[in-house]
């Protein structure tokens, strides 16, 4: 049975190095693939600096030049001279027939190093469904594999190489997860194994997880490892770091017993690892990434990587943190952006590094304050009537001003239009969130682009629609205005510039709201949670009662005269958040206030980026009253004067 599994990988290293230096010139997870075998199977060509199988040993010369020559042919990127370098390096030890240790270990780092400058996938996105794995792999990989995984099914007869044995225990133990998701995705050329790319990432990684599941068996042993073992826990932060480890890579930390039944319960289920990590995991596995791919040179990497820290790790943990410890978030928000600066400016490693470290001593902190049993029913209301109440009134404060005005105008008819505004917002808003978790894949920097984009065309807007209240706030005979001019105005196509203004603004409030609860859904009490939110609507409810009933005693030009105000300080204060949006989505730079303000619900950060816009758009606001204030005192005087 070993034999025939040495036979099947010989196969397939003969195979992949035969002619493979242009395969693998767009590659790299081909050449990760190389370098995982020979990491393994060097063991079996070399010992004591002798060859001790002289097949075996001559592949190994031949993939290390696949190797060099495959890394040589990849694009153009900062650290791939290094690469090659240490290609060329592990070539030589292998031609010098160098301890296996040493061998083992200069594939791994150079794989590691690879895919730090070319990443490909690493882990799944999501705890795979072993079940489903389970069935993808009875209508699939029986027939040749055997139902038991024991490479005897029954198509299997006259295969040359035969099918692997997915319960050879000493073939499992050299394999990773990435490793077995590699082969199905491509499959093996010139065997019978074919790639399954049509399946989804999400099937491809439960058959991997299934299959790599078949020899480990100790899986009650593991999991009262797991749950007694803290260590053991932090040495798996992420579902990735389980996916590049092979059995024998752990057995050499904590012994093969404990590494197999480790692996029993883990790769049979995964969900362990995903729910201890959870979104700060994520966010510790970016900043290691970013750490490592700004250390090879790859600055543009570091940055991406860096972002997804933030965006896809920690930014959906925001609003429990916001209600749980309002100043740690604070803290944590700083120094992610910080190092995103230090980043920008190209900084050294060690000045990156020491971001980095500050920021994980952080996120500890924050594990406790997030921790289960920190979590309280009273905390999870405050959370929901917070959220709702902070979105719903910058979106509140719109609407009413806009029903006020048509009011004031006499133009009801026009109310269906800002009704229509807000409702299809709210519409959208929910088609935009079931798309994105059912349809799409929205990363951390597309939702922040959405919001970024929304707020800055909203804050445009409002500046138009805010400096034309305050003008004519100035104005006399308003009954005379209103009748001739305003109903003209609507008529001409002024009803749709009300659905938009209105479409925008709330949409944008309802996007990042419901983001917002789908993270706080995750922490359970549900019933606090709509609790907290039907208050926060209740509150909301009352607010606009007595905004209208307000804005009808108000005489017309006082009406106009606040409003104006109003909508231009939403105008700043949405630019503003426009603009740290975009920051966040990587979209533009971050240059740091040292010490500066920070007021998220005003939209004020500490960037001069941020600070400037909304000078800049506070001074446009200000030019456009004072304009307006003078044409009404040109207009007095003339009228004195007659």
């Amino acid at each position: 049975m070993k034999y025939l599994a040495r036979l099947s990988g010989i196969c397939l290293a003969l195979l992949l190095s035969f002619g493979s230096a242009q395969a693998l010139a767009a590659e790299p997870n081909t050449i990760w693939r190389l370098l995982d075998y020979m990491a393994v199977d060097y063991a079996a060509a070399v010992e004591d600096g002798e060859v001790v199988n002289e097949v075996e040993y001559e592949e190994m010369v031949e993939f290390a030049g696949t190797v060099r020559s495959g890394i040589a042919e990849l694009p153009e990127r900062p650290g791939r001279v290094r690469l090659e370098a240490n290609a060329k390096q592990l070539e030589a030890d292998i031609l010098s027939m160098a301890p296996v240790d040493q061998v083992a270990t200069a594939a791994r780092k150079l794989a590691a190093d690879l895919l730090a400058i070319y990443p490909i996938t690493l882990s799944p996105s999501r705890a795979p469904d072993l079940e489903r794995g389970r069935l993808l792999y009875q209508e699939t990989c029986a027939s040749c594999h055997g139902v038991s995984g024991n490479g005897r099914g029954p198509a299997s007869a006259g295969l040359d190489p035969p099918p692997i044995a997915f319960t050879d225990v000493d073939r499992a133990r050299q394999r990773s997860i990435m490793g077995l998701y590699q082969v199905i995705d491509q499959g093996i050329d010139g065997t019978a194994m074919p790639g399954f790319s049509q399946l989804s990432s999400d099937d491809r990684w439960a058959l991997a997880f299934y299959s790599g599941s078949v020899a480990f068996e100790a899986v009650d042993e593991g999991a009262r490892l797991w749950k007694s073992d803290s260590e053991l826990r932090k040495r798996f932060p992420d579902l990735a770091a389980l996916t590049k480890i092979t059995p024998d890579e752990l057995a050499g930390e904590i012994g093969q017993v404990r590494a197999d039944a480790l692996m029993a319960y883990l790769r049979a289920n995964p969900s362990a690892i995903a729910d201890v990590a959870g979104p700060l995991g994520i966010t510790r596995t970016r900043l290691a990434e970013a750490e490592r791919a700004h250390a090879n040179g790859n600055i543009s990497r570091a940055k991406e990587l860096a972002l997804s820290a933030y965006l896809d790790g920690f930014e959906p943990v925001e609003p429990i943190l916001a209600t749980r410890n309002p100043d740690l978030l604070v803290r944590i928000e700083s120094g992610m952006m910080d190092l995103r600066a230090a980043i920008d400016a190209d900084l050294p490693t060690s000045a990156i590094s020491e971001r980095i470290r500050a920021i994980e001593g952080l996120l500890v902190q924050a594990e406790n304050v997030l921790a289960p049993e920190s979590a309280t029913g009273w905390s999870t209301f405050v959370a929901s009537f917070a959220i709702l109440l902070r979105e719903g009134l910058e979106a509140l404060l719109i609407v009413i001003a806009m029903i006020a005005f048509v009011r004031k105008a006499g133009q009801d008819r026009a109310l269906r239009f800002v009704h229509g505004g807000w409702t299809g917002a709210l519409v959208a808003g929910a088609l935009t969130w079931l798309a994105a978790t059912y349809l799409l894949d929205i990363s951390g920097a597309g939702r922040e682009s959405i919001e970024a984009f929304g707020s800055l065309i909203a804050a445009l807007v409002l500046l138009s629609v805010g400096v034309w209240m305050h003008g004519k706030s100035q104005a006399d005979n308003w009954q005379r205005y209103i009748r001739d001019k305003l109903g003209k105005a609507l008529s001409r196509g002024s009803l749709w510039f009300l659905f938009g203004i209105v479409f925008l603004v709330v949409y944008r409030e309802v996007f990042e709201t419901i983001l917002f609860y789908a993270a706080l859904s995750a922490q359970g009490s549900t019933g606090y949670l709509l609790a907290g939110a039907a208050t926060a609507g209740l509150l909301l409810v009352v607010i606009a009662w007595l905004l209208l009933r307000y804005s009808r005693t108000l005489p017309i030009g006082k009406f106009f005269a606040y409003s104006s105000v109003l909508i231009a300080l939403l105008a700043i204060v949405l630019i503003g958040k426009g603009i740290a949006g975009l920051q966040e989505a990587g979209v533009i730079g971050i240059a740091p206030i040292a010490g500066g303000p920070r007021l998220s619900m005003l939209g004020v950060y500490p960037t001069f980026q941020v600070i400037g816009a909304q000078l800049a758009m506070a001074s446009v606001l200000l030019l456009g009253f004072w304009i307006n204030h003078t044409r009404a005192s040109n207009n007095d005087r003339s009228r004195d004067a007659v």
